[in-house]
């Protein structure tokens, strides 16, 4: 991108082809239209050129915006409506948003660096930095749990929190434990691993033992959970969809000084058979409530093989062909 400035309020923006402006603007112009929306400024998309007239303030940040979104496109994602709507509450807020996406949340153990790659991942990732209580939820593949447990590590490494604490609900396609062979550990282990998963690959083997000996890491199911007030502590409960009403009030209420709670979830994926999921119920009773905040998630922050999203889109387009037909 080569960017040209005429005199103080004009500018011009050189897009590189007509593939880049069409990413940039929307389809139907959707980005361009939310933008005029926010900025007193006259602009002119023709072809690949972007002129912007206005006072030198609104231009230059206006200019910013579109810097931003030029950065997203660059690492192959094109800008939704909530993207443009996310830079710009950063910008007016005077927050420096460029070059985000490169931020390393955390660090595999083996040397890989872990960072939001999606817009989505990154108003997450932020939302766990700004509030005490934060709900993601969204389908598989968006990063949810993973970039859950690089928060908490990072936490743990800086000593915002003594104790990380993962749990799952123990209910899984209508399994229950008592059907399950072994003890008690030997039980909720398989509804654990995901948990494992992530924080093995974070943390070399011999510290995680370690750190689970000193009680830094708990990995545990949501019933051992009750009576106990969690203090300085990073709480994940993952798959909280599959929580009932009554478990998930138990499980917010366990909050104690200095600490953190993130809870993941798919409230498309509820194996409950009787009682109405936690997760939806806590949306419409604690979403006006300072301090926590609900991040949507979908198929645009999926980070698995190219084709999860195609099925995950492939799945939604027939749950709605079918709630039509019932409707019908």
């Amino acid at each position: 991108m080569n960017i040209k400035e005429t005199n103080k309020t004009v500018a011009e923006i050189i897009l590189k082809n007509n593939e880049e402006a069409t990413a940039l603007l929307g389809q139907f112009n959707c980005n361009l239209k939310e933008i005029t929306k926010e900025f007193p400024t006259k602009i002119i998309a023709r072809g690949d050129v972007i002129r912007i007239e206005g006072a030198p303030d609104d231009v230059e940040r206006l200019r910013s915006v579109f810097d931003n979104l030029l950065d997203i496109i660059e690492t192959n994602h094109v800008p939704a409506v909530t993207d443009v709507r996310y830079m710009i509450e950063k910008i007016k807020d005077g927050k420096t948003v460029r070059g985000v996406l490169s931020d390393v949340v955390q660090v595999t153990h083996w040397g890989e660096e872990i960072r939001a790659k999606t817009i989505g991942q990154l108003r997450y990732v932020n939302a766990i930095e700004e509030n005490d209580v934060v709900f993601a939820i969204g389908p598989a593949g968006t990063g949810k749990t993973y970039l859950a447990v690089a928060k908490a590590i990072d936490y743990l490494k800086q000593e915002k929190v003594k104790r990380i604490v993962l749990i799952r609900p123990a209910v899984e396609a209508g399994e229950e434990l008592g059907f399950l062979p072994g003890d008690i550990q030997e039980k909720v282990n398989p509804y654990l691993r995901p948990l494992y998963d992530a924080i093995y690959d974070m943390l070399p083997g011999r510290e995680v033992e370690w750190l689970k000996k000193d009680n830094r890491i708990e990995i545990a199911p949501l019933a051992f959970m009750r009576g106990r007030t969690l203090n300085n502590s990073f709480i994940i409960l993952d798959e909280a969809q599959n929580t009932t009403q009554a478990q998930m009030k138990m499980f917010l209420t366990r909050l104690g000084l200095h600490s953190h709670a993130v809870i993941t979830g798919d409230i498309t994926q509820i194996d409950l058979e009787h009682d109405r999921s936690g997760l939806v119920t806590a949306q419409a009773i604690l979403k006006e409530i300072d301090g926590i905040e609900f991040i949507y998630l979908d198929k645009t922050d999926v980070v698995r093989h190219s084709l999860v999203k195609k099925i995950i889109s492939a799945y939604a387009t027939a749950e709605e062909k079918t709630r039509r037909e019932q409707a019908e």
